[in-house]
């Protein structure tokens, strides 16, 4: 039983240490900034799986109408070209968000 232990540990520990699981201190993940217009999809492929959180969400974000240009401020578009695309989860998303009306930006 501990040779079966050890062995599926180290089968899964390369895949989980070298896994992107949070949010970069430049507002990036993935390489993509985290500010800009963004579309919501609801079936097929999106940039980014995000869960919303009342509190302690990785990044704050504000939602704005123009100039969506500092990290965490978002633009919705629902026409038309955006930086990139999200698709609300409930569970295991790429990194959790919360909406605020001031002050956005990594938590």
């Amino acid at each position: 039983m501990r040779i079966l232990c050890i062995f599926v540990y180290c089968l899964i520990f390369p895949f989980v240490s070298y896994a992107q699981t949070s949010i970069n201190n430049d507002c990036t993940y993935k390489g993509i900034p985290l500010y800009g217009t963004v579309k919501v999809v609801q079936n097929g492929f999106a940039d980014f799986k995000i869960k919303k959180v009342h509190s302690f969400g990785e990044l704050k974000v504000k939602k704005v109408h123009s100039f969506a240009n500092t990290c965490g401020e978002w633009k919705f578009v629902k026409n038309g070209n955006a930086d990139f695309t999200v698709k609300f989860v409930d569970a295991f998303g790429d990194f959790t968000i919360q909406f605020v009306d001031a002050f956005p930006g990594l938590n």
